[in-house]
């Protein structure tokens, strides 16, 4: 990468996406294409994965092996766990989470696209849409991911036919569209070949959409959460009681969502106190607005009581408290969630004690159907929860906000992560389909 790309892509947008598909789809083949591709692999990287395919016997350097880095993974030829990588383009920067595909590591997709503003589901074109298909979907859909792609893999194999890509496209598109995803592209590739990878394949000269990395550098991360509802969790207050600063008692934190300006009213929960923004300290420099990801300290103009797991918000935009929570979970624990289940509830920076009241229903992947009361979650449900919380959190709506309407539930023995969950209804309501003869005829 030259010195002009480098600069560059360090003031381009930054764009996360997750990828997933089932066992054999070829996920860590597109990554390592994509990788390879976009000259984002260092020629250490190259060698080291082509004297590795070697010694297998193979001819063409393994690109799935830049991504699968456990010797499991390697030895199985499946991805275990999540694969993080950063790579960049002259047009953006890319954080990368490559994801499991089997059905056993559900839970470690969640961690992967829990963050993502993309999802790149892969689909083998000789097998369609299958109920992994389905549950990666379902997924992307419960995590609120504003755009997915449909990646139809292995068109070389079926002879780079557009009835196939076809099919398989509409009937994904119609199963997404039902769970509320707003922006589905279907693009037909050959990661092993490099069709419609990088570069546009010659042998579909009947498709005209872009390639899976022209759609990443262009699609539009419309979903700014400098423009969403202002949260500023308290990590720790700062009191320096030095001969320069005797008074000086500010409040660090990362914020979460939305923008801060000096001036503003605040108030802070769960107690309800509220007083005005004095001054905004970032990075030692006093500025009069700060917005998401920017970790500063607020100074306030009246000296409250505010210590760590407190939250800081707009008093116009302030989240009601409460101690009863409903959830849509995912249980990533070996051991079962159950009904009385006494658990530590991680909310942004506060913890608290919490029990679990009910499990209304889980929810069957493969045709989105509830089965009511099952009485436990075991790992890589999903499920409906209610619990009651020892202290008032302020929740928002994981509609709302991804980053404050979600939550963690710790085994309060040992500190293990149970159960990850996202607070509110479980899937959008989907956008109605629009029939263009509506418009004609009269105006109301």
């Amino acid at each position: 990468m030259t010195t002009s790309t480098t600069t560059a892509a360090a003031t381009a947008s930054l764009l996360r996406f997750a990828t997933a598909g089932s066992v054999d789809d070829g996920k860590s083949t597109l990554v390592g294409r994509l990788l390879h591709d976009s000259k984002s692999v260092l020629t250490d990287q190259l060698e080291a994965v082509e004297l590795a395919s070697a010694r297998r016997g193979q001819e063409a350097p393994d690109l799935a092996l830049l991504t699968d880095g456990l010797r499991a993974e390697r030895e199985q030829g499946i991805t275990i766990d999540v694969a993080y990588r950063y790579f960049a383009t002259v047009r953006r920067r890319f954080i990368l989470a490559d994801t499991p595909g089997h059905v056993q590591y559900t839970r470690n997709m969640v961690t992967g696209a829990s963050t993502a503003e993309l999802a790149v589901v892969l689909v083998d074109a000789r097998n369609g849409v299958v109920e992994q298909t389905r549950r990666h979907a379902a997924v992307a859909a419960l995590l609120r991911v504003p755009h997915v792609v449909l990646a139809v893999n292995k068109m070389d194999l079926v002879e780079y036919a557009e009835p196939v890509f076809a099919a398989i496209a509409e009937e994904f598109t119609a199963y997404a569209a039902s769970l509320g995803v707003p922006d589905i592209t279907a693009i037909p590739i050959s990661a092993l070949a490099g069709d419609n990878v990088v570069e546009p394949s010659a042998n579909m000269d009947w498709y005209g959409g872009p390639t899976v990395l022209e759609h990443l550098e262009t699609v539009p991360v419309s979903h700014d959460l400098a423009h969403c509802h202002a949260r500023l969790p308290v990590q720790y207050v700062i009191r320096p009681q030095t001969a320069e600063l005797p008074d000086y008692r500010g409040y660090a934190g990362q914020i979460a969502a939305g923008t801060f300006r000096v001036g503003e009213e605040v108030t802070v929960l769960p107690s309800g106190r509220t007083s005005k923004i004095s001054g905004i300290d970032l990075l030692g420099t006093s500025v009069d607005a700060a917005w998401t990801t920017q970790s500063v300290t607020l100074l306030l103009e009246d000296d409250i009581d505010i210590s760590r797991g407190d939250l800081i918000v707009p008093t116009k935009d302030a989240p009601a408290t409460t101690q009863d929570i409903e959830a849509t979970v995912c249980h990533v624990a070996d051991q079962p969630l159950t009904v009385g289940h006494r658990v530590l509830l991680k909310h942004g920076t506060r913890t608290v004690k919490a029990i679990v009241k009910d499990i209304p229903s889980r929810l069957t992947l493969d045709d989105l159907s509830l089965h009511p009361h099952p009485g436990q979650l075991v790992a890589n449900d999903i499920g409906r929860v209610k619990i009651r919380t020892a202290e008032p959190l302020p929740v928002d709506s994981y509609a709302d906000s991804r980053r404050t309407g979600s939550f963690i539930l710790i085994d309060p023995n040992d500190g293990t992560t149970l159960t990850a969950g996202m607070v509110g209804e479980s899937f959008a309501s989907p956008e109605p389909v629009r029939d263009e003869a509506d418009d004609e005829g009269w105006d109301f």
